[in-house]
């Protein structure tokens, strides 16, 4: 068993308040559809399509943080065991004010595809590409000291490679 460095958690307070707003303008658009209907069939497919999806994202929400992440010795894990990625693929970590990163979370840069090109557990992870993002509903202070062990092993590494 690999010895857990981290672990990031949704933050009950921020699922909930993700959830609520997600539902709450699903249910607008899906009343308005109802209740004032648009004359053109184009505006009414828009709007019972777009409720419907924001619906299913929350539902999809609240699903994916029941998980969690943890960062191991040998990865990023997420609760159920998934392997996000091994430590060996992880080129960069960015957790900069201008880092294209999920709110108070970071950016893993990938040596190469982990696992699927596309992959996301909303409010929680996502991967696209040879980038994935970890945070969104979690706790800025866990993300942080995450992306800082993340770091630090990666400078270890390097040290180590150029001994």
């Amino acid at each position: 068993m690999t010895q857990i460095l981290a672990t990031l958690t949704p933050s009950p307070v921020r699922r909930v308040a993700a959830i609520v707003v997600l539902v709450a303008t699903a249910g607008m658009m899906l009343w308005v559809a109802a209740s004032r209907p648009p004359e053109s069939l184009g505006w009414l497919a828009f709007l019972m399509g777009m409720g419907s999806l924001l619906l299913w994202l929350g539902w999809a929400l609240w699903q994916a943080t029941e998980r969690s992440v943890s960062l191991t010795d040998d990865g990023l894990f997420d609760s159920d065991g998934r392997c996000l990625c091994r430590i060996d693929q992880i080129a960069g970590v960015d957790s900069g004010a201008f880092a294209f990163k999920p709110s108070n979370g970071f950016v893993v840069r990938l040596t190469r595809d982990a696992g699927s090109a596309y992959a996301w557990a909303p409010g929680l992870w996502w991967q696209i590409g040879r980038k994935m993002g970890v945070g969104g509903v979690t706790p800025k202070s866990g993300a942080k000291q995450m992306a800082d062990i993340l770091t630090f092993r990666l400078a270890e590494r390097r040290n180590a490679a150029s001994e």
